[in-house]
């Protein structure tokens, strides 16, 4: 059961500061030492092998490994504690590490990615970019991005055979895919696995190949992906599209597809998290007496009230008009900073006026003014 699992850094010996090259050297002697070749029919060795590539699979992922650190097996297995298969329904991961470790000792063939080129192998993943305005992200929508990928080819269904024709089984390997060698070893005489030549572990021979694909059963094309995408979704953030990516072969799963976001600034707003900010400029006028300005938001135009003798930088808040919560309900707020513009190119009447308007106001209209000409005759007079 999955709740039975062990700890991945358990299983491999190693604490989690281990580094990447240390990693690797526990896995491989804990790969080593399970390895069913050197275990025939001893079912734990077998089992513990299993669990040996399962927790390295994890944790020379970086992105794995980072969800597994805080979620524990949750996070890297969708089907933990919901009684499917999962890491714990059996391993089918990548064995291209462990065909390494052994064609080092025995010259080649031996276990390892070329053990089973039959086996079920998941597709690669794929990326595409979209890009979003500044609504789009706050409100969500749905896109059509383009993807190169790899499928099975539809003309064949993925034989690799012209149509009306099948693969016929290697005769030299009777469609195992793996020829029988015997081999002298540090360890002694070993008998091993190795690819067949004639079929190059496939087991099959193609007599006649698809045209479509040239009996690659696989063909790369482009296609047109609708993606929806969620309300809150930020510039810089990842949409995983599971089983958008490349076909697997021999029947695996397919790969994911994986949508980079970019989105476009907006002229008036700035985004910090999910709050928005403005900036709106007022006359003096308007600050002095007070006025009723219109401000946007992303729901559209408001009416607010700003209170006589606003001052610049004065901010308040719209509560609730900020952007969607990501995969939450409510939104952040918006925060208005008033700036008050001076104005410029004034006419001979425009500046009569204001030094007429200057000569009757008292420091008393300038507290903060007033304050500060305290504070100077205070210095000085030290």
């Amino acid at each position: 059961m999955a709740d039975e699992k062990r700890d991945y850094y358990e299983v491999l010996g190693v604490d989690k500061s281990v580094s990447d090259d240390d990693l690797k050297k526990a896995y491989r002697k804990a790969a080593k030492k399970y390895h069913p070749d050197l275990n025939p029919g001893d079912k734990e060795a077998e089992q513990k092998f299993k669990e040996v590539n399962e927790a390295y699979e994890v944790l020379s992922d970086k992105e794995k490994r980072a969800r597994y650190d805080q979620f524990g097996h949750a996070g890297v297995d969708p089907n933990f504690g919901a009684g499917g298969g999962g890491y714990g329904g059996g391993f089918t991961g990548d064995f291209g590490d462990l065909g390494d470790i052994f064609s080092s000792f025995f010259g080649g063939g031996f276990g390892g990615r070329s053990s089973n080129p039959n086996a079920p192998r998941r597709g690669n993943d794929t990326a595409a970019t979209v890009n979003l305005s500044f609504e789009e992200a706050a409100k969500g929508c749905r896109k059509t991005v383009k993807v190169t990928k790899i499928d099975n080819c539809k003309e064949c269904g993925g034989s690799g055979s012209e149509k009306g024709t099948s693969p016929k089984t290697c005769p030299v390997c009777h469609g195992t895919g793996h020829i029988a060698t015997t081999q002298r070893t540090p360890f002694g005489v070993m008998q091993t696995q190795k690819v067949c030549d004639n079929c190059h572990g496939r087991g099959k021979i193609i007599d006649k190949p698809c045209h479509t694909c040239a009996g690659k059963g696989r063909i790369r094309h482009t296609v047109e992906q609708t993606v929806d995408i969620p309300a809150g979704i930020d510039d810089g953030q990842v949409i995983n599209l599971r089983g958008g990516g490349d076909a697997g072969t021999n029947g695996g799963p397919s790969g994911d597809l994986r949508i980079n976001v970019n989105v476009r600034p907006h002229p008036i707003f700035e985004r910090r998290g999910y709050d928005v900010y403005c900036e709106i400029p007022i006359t003096f006028t308007q600050a002095a007496l007070g006025d009723e300005i219109i401000v946007p938001t992303l729901d559209g135009k408001v009416k607010f009230t700003i209170h006589e003798g606003t001052q610049p930088g004065d901010e308040f808040k719209l509560r609730g008009k900020g952007i969607q919560r990501l995969n939450y309900s409510g939104k952040g707020d918006e925060y208005v900073k008033i700036t008050v513009e001076v104005p410029k190119d004034l006419s001979k009447a425009q500046k009569e006026k204001l030094k007429e308007f200057d000569s009757v106001t008292g420091d008393s209209n300038y507290k903060k003014r007033k304050s500060f000409t305290d504070k100077i005759k205070d210095f000085f007079n030290e």
